[in-house]
């Protein structure tokens, strides 16, 4: 107990205006967007398609409003369900907390979808691009995480375990810096490397869904289960059960996009 490393208590509001106030886990989301819009760009340019950066201002603009929404209906509806549908009122009450990776997955891949649908894109082709800088804001979002002290890990003797203020007396691991890590900065330089692959459209997708749903399978393990949410066979949390689903996905995406071929990864539809 007495090698713990302090929780550095940081104010979750960075400044304050009358009834407006600037937080640390919303600057990190911003942080995350502008991340996605420049590397994007610089794919674009590595690829020879400059002439789609202004289209990437339009798409990042409906993707990010995808993002908030269906992160917010995510965790309403595949973490607490049975209490928003008796407190409807509180379901767009953002400022409370709540948001879930997955729940913002779907809600990016819907609204990616319709908007290469309605202007004839190639929805792998862009998939492919957004899902490398996409690990930059996962980290920065943990990294919110503990500042606001929520999602803590387990209880735990190891010498960094932490007190954190909402999770009792305790020391827990502090697997928010865990997944900072690991869907963060590890798995960012993961895609990053094979950005350039001559993969077919959808692969570096589908290694995405794979790589992260292993990643965070695995921490799963040393994060406290959410309260109120019940365990699947007794040990696997809500989290490990949707990445479970991701990994399978992963791995069937790649094996029918390296069965299919390797065939020029093209903006536009055919």
């Amino acid at each position: 107990m007495e090698n713990m490393i302090p929780y550095p208590e940081i104010d979750p509001v960075i400044v304050k205006i009358g009834p407006l106030a600037v937080r640390w886990y919303g600057l990190m989301y911003l942080l995350g967007f502008l991340a996605a819009y420049f590397l994007v760009k610089k794919q674009l340019r590595e690829r020879k398609y400059p002439e789609l950066i202004p289209e990437l201002e339009n798409l990042i603009f409906w993707l990010a409003l995808g993002l908030i929404i269906g992160a917010r209906l995510g965790h309403v509806f595949l973490y607490f369900p049975h209490y928003y549908l008796r407190h409807p009122l509180e379901i767009p009450a953002l400022w409370r907390g709540g948001m879930s990776f997955h729940g913002g997955l779907i809600g990016v891949l819907v609204v990616g979808l319709i908007y290469c649908r309605r202007h004839r894109y190639n929805f792998w082709f862009w998939a492919d691009l957004f899902v490398v800088p996409a690990p930059i804001g996962l980290g920065l979002g943990r990294i919110g995480n503990f500042i606001n002290g929520e999602l803590f890990g387990r209880v735990t003797s190891v010498p960094w375990a932490m007190v954190f203020p909402k999770g009792g007396p305790f020391p827990r691991h502090p697997s928010q810096i865990y997944e900072a890590l690991g869907e963060g900065l590890f798995l960012f330089l993961l895609l990053w490397k094979v950005r350039g692959k001559d993969w077919p459209c959808g692969a570096k997708f589908a290694l995405f869904l794979l790589a992260y749903g292993v990643i965070r399978f695995f921490i799963e393990f040393f994060r406290e289960p959410d309260p109120g949410v019940p365990l699947l066979f007794g040990w696997m949390t809500r989290g490990q059960q949707l990445c479970f689903l991701m990994v399978l996905a992963g791995l069937l995406l790649l094996f029918y996009f390296f069965r299919k071929g390797r065939k020029p990864c093209r903006p536009y539809q055919r």
